[in-house]
């Protein structure tokens, strides 16, 4: 593993990345990883472990440490697409092809994922270095039990509230089944229908937004299981989406049979 700053600047201080590579020499596609943990806290289980098995698919991993409160939008977004901005620029370094990264994000990190998907705006704070020129746009996104919408009734207000602070009441903008295009790369979803933490529905919303904007979309539920299953080391049957995940990426182009 090597450890790499997403920004020089001390303002921008704390967001990392952590570069795994593949023992494949022909791996050419990377995993960029967001793990999740409510916008408070970024969870280990759903870093490394997953990092682990992206690597014996024959794809580069990162894992990314973005900042969570009390930091505030736009700050984990600005991390998010730095991370691919990062990876792109040393494309050649790292032996890839730019236009097979894939983002990965679970529960928050899910949104985030999400949202670095739809959310194209402009943000204060971006770096227009050599890093800065490369397009933040993955060319494929993996959501694990994601929260997506700002709906009070259906979605996961903590994660909201910790990324917005004071200006929850704005949350709306920010529900990327409402920002889905036509551009927005396709995607791999899965969920449990037992997920007590952040419901089912979530993956629904954003997997019709997709559908309807005609963006290739892959959604797997499955009737039991917890929120934050990860690999599910415990539930064999959940643990299928590891290699239902790997059919798509070889179905997409960016692994090898």
């Amino acid at each position: 593993m090597e450890k790499f700053k997403l920004w020089e600047s001390s303002e921008n201080r704390g967001a990392e990345i952590d570069y795994y590579p593949s023992a494949y020499k022909i791996a050419r596609s990377a995993a960029i990883i967001f793990p999740g943990g409510g916008y408070e806290a970024v969870s280990v289980h759903e870093g490394l472990c997953y990092a682990e098995f992206f690597n014996t698919f024959g794809m580069n991993a990162f894992v990314v440490k973005y900042r969570v409160a009390p930091n505030r939008f736009p700050l984990p977004l600005l991390d998010a697409r730095r991370a691919v901005k990062f990876v792109r620029a040393n494309a050649d370094k790292f032996g890839l092809d730019k236009e097979k990264i894939v983002v990965v994000g679970s529960s928050a990190g899910g949104h985030l994922a999400a949202l670095l998907s739809t959310y194209t705006k402009p943000l204060e704070g971006d770096i227009a270095d050599e890093i800065g020129k490369e397009s933040f746009l993955p060319n494929g996104q993996v959501l694990c039990y994601p929260v997506i919408t700002s709906d009070e009734k259906t979605g996961h207000k903590e994660s909201y509230r910790n990324l917005l602070g004071e200006k929850y009441s704005e949350r709306d903008k920010y529900s990327p089944e409402t920002l889905v295009t036509g551009d927005t790369p396709k995607a791999f979803l899965w969920h449990t229908s037992t997920d007590n933490v952040v419901s089912v529905t979530n993956s629904y919303l954003y997997a019709e937004a997709l559908h309807k904007c005609g963006v290739p979309c892959e959604l797997h539920v499955f009737p039991l299981g917890a929120h934050g299953s990860g690999v599910a080391p415990h539930i064999p049957y959940v643990a299928t989406w590891i290699d239902l995940l790997r059919k798509w990426l070889i179905l997409n182009e960016f692994i090898e049979l």
